[in-house]
């Protein structure tokens, strides 16, 4: 089986990198970031067509392969063996990419931290964990901040 985590560069998806370590059982890691198409950010957000650069794309892909790769450096360095890591492309949510890589991996879990870059966005719209627990049909660990945990 196959533990995948979550991981957007942000202090939430560290921590749950760290705890992913500490607590799971040696089996392969992936690390998925998630990126959104320019097409994607146009349906989601039409209103801001004009404020979308089409050149953003590119650098969007190359940030989540940053971000990913990051994060496979973080599990490795956190304890944990046999990493790799993955930038998908979103085709519809960010939730749903996660919960479909998942799924075409048959993750033994998910891990994911509590929070993440969406910031105002998430609390508006709900947050990316919620909904990957809501509706994974697997195992799903939602790792707290690092400052509330014991």
């Amino acid at each position: 089986m196959t533990i995948l985590v979550a991981y957007d560069g942000s202090a939430d998806a560290r921590a749950a990198i760290e705890f992913a370590a500490k607590h799971l059982a040696a089996e392969p890691t992936v690390i998925v970031t998630v990126w959104e198409p320019l097409l994607v950010q146009l349906k989601k957000y039409p209103l801001a067509a004009g404020a979308i650069d089409p050149g953003t794309e590119d650098e969007a892909r190359a940030q989540a392969e940053l971000h990913a790769r990051e994060g496979a450096e973080l599990a490795v360095t956190a304890g944990l063996s046999d990493v790799t890591y993955r930038a998908v492309a979103d085709n519809e949510s960010i939730w749903k990419t996660i919960v479909d890589v998942a799924d075409e991996l048959d993750a033994s879990v998910i891990v994911t931290g509590s929070r993440g870059l969406a910031g105002v966005r998430s609390v508006l719209l709900g947050s990316v964990s919620n909904h990957v627990l809501h509706h994974a049909h697997r195992p799903t660990l939602i790792v707290p901040p690092a400052k509330s945990r014991s």
